[in-house]
């Protein structure tokens, strides 16, 4: 490899490990990983096609050779909700400012990278970096003129003024990857480095109604590290059709100290697990079909899953194992998910080839789950996309994916307050560019 594709390695680690992470999320999971699995909806199980292969199925790093791939997304998530009905002022209640908020940081950009070596003729070793986001919100600190009349609750969605999460989570995924039966399939396995970069701002509020209110809310950024491994196989089962399927382990991670009287089980985030199936049929000599199966294991995490009620009614009652922080204590509610994903590649001539895609998921936040959800509002359920390649000589190609998330909503009852309605919305687009160099 060339100094100058040295130095540009180099940049996408190093640009990786500081960046914000926010993606086109199926929770806050990316739809997809890679620009040419990211132009057909994140299908790819069956049909790996460059470098970054190892994070949708490690067993395809045996087919895409010697390359290397760096690219960039310019993410935007549009995020806010919206309030209806007034603050009941009931005692134990807690009404939130009725009205319309936005989230602010609109922008953001998400690098990746990957290379893989071909170690000779069946195996291969690669490694691969990505991440997960979508948990960042960041609303200002709004005056409250109809929640403040008795002067307790001067700014900020929770009255404790600037608020909203971001959460980063980074993969460093080596992969090493074997072909079989004479070379139609493969299995791959890749053990994941995972680190995680948390911040909490404007839910002191609850300070009451937690385990270690002194690392609840405004700690400023803490670390987490952990340890996971995804598997994959795929292969060709007849002339013209390919299987693949992946499992990611649940991923254990250090807890975040900094907020463990925030999430459940003193400040513990792991990661959840994920399966993945798919085919890919080609249809005609220059175009192919792909179909992806995903499940997230998000209620297996529980401090993703864990309801707000009746824990935090508990811990009101004196029930300290059930307070923010404790093993049961609230988290956000979310459920396992089911994703869908259809893609469609053609190659037009052999220097362009189009892809377009569609999925869909099941929503992961209950409408009973809306009030800690304004932090996290992880809605989105459909994501249409679009890309291309472009060859650029023999050993090069440039690649381009779009998505548009159209708008979601999930709307419920104020738990704390249910004279009150909240409703969590948002849309997503996504553009992405990466260049590829094979050797």
């Amino acid at each position: 490899m060339s100094t100058f594709a040295r130095t540009l390695a180099a940049m996408a680690v190093s640009a990786a490990l500081v960046a914000p992470a926010a993606h086109a999320t199926t929770g806050y999971f990316s739809q997809g990983y890679g620009t040419k699995s990211k132009g057909m909806a994140g299908t790819g199980a069956a049909l790996s096609q460059d470098a970054m292969a190892a994070a949708v199925n490690p067993a395809g790093m045996a087919f895409v050779g010697d390359r290397m791939d760096l690219g960039v997304a310019l993410f935007s998530p549009r995020r806010e909700y919206e309030v209806t009905g007034m603050p009941s002022g009931a005692p134990g209640s807690f009404g939130l400012e009725p009205g319309k908020v936005e989230s602010d940081s609109e922008w953001f950009l998400i690098p990746h990278f990957g290379r893989n070596w071909t170690i000779d003729a069946d195996s291969s070793f690669g490694v691969t970096v990505y991440g997960n986001g979508g948990m960042n919100t960041d609303y200002p600190a709004h005056d409250n003129p109809i929640r403040n009349a008795g002067g307790t609750c001067p700014s900020g969605t929770f009255c404790a003024g600037e608020t909203g999460v971001d959460l980063m989570q980074l993969f460093v995924a080596p992969t090493y990857a074997r072909k079989f039966a004479s070379g139609n399939a493969s299995w791959g396995v890749a053990p994941i480095i995972a680190y995680q970069r948390f911040e909490a701002k404007g839910v002191g509020s609850f300070a009451g109604f937690s385990t270690d209110p002194a690392n609840l809310s405004n700690r400023g950024t803490d670390d987490a590290f952990g340890f996971g491994a995804r598997f994959g196989v795929q292969g060709e089962v007849s002339p013209g059709v390919r299987l693949g399927a992946s499992y990611q382990t649940k991923i254990s991670m250090d807890e975040f100290d900094k907020y463990s009287g925030l999430f459940a089980e003193q400040g513990d985030f792991d990661i959840p697990a994920t399966a993945t199936i798919g085919v890919a049929w080609d249809v005609t000599p220059t175009s192919t079909l792909l179909f992806d199966y995903q499940r997230i294991w998000y209620g297996d995490v529980n401090s993703i899953a864990n309801p707000l009620l009746p824990a935090l009614g508990a811990c009101g009652m004196g029930d300290v194992s059930q307070c923010l922080g404790a093993n049961a204590g609230s988290g956000f509610g979310w459920k396992n998910i089911n994703v869908w994903k259809v893609g469609y590649q053609w190659e037009s001539d052999p220097q362009w080839t189009w892809r377009v895609g569609f999925s869909v998921n099941d929503q992961p936040i209950p409408d009973s789950e809306v009030l800690f959800n304004i932090l996290a509002p992880g809605v989105m359920e459909r994501h249409f996309t679009f890309g291309f390649t472009r060859q650029l000589g023999a050993n090069n190609e440039l690649s381009f994916a779009a998505m548009y998330a159209p708008s979601e909503k999930v709307s419920g009852v104020n738990p704390l307050d249910p004279g009150q309605d909240i409703e969590l919305k948002m849309q997503q687009f996504e553009f992405e560019l990466s260049y590829a160099w094979r050797f």
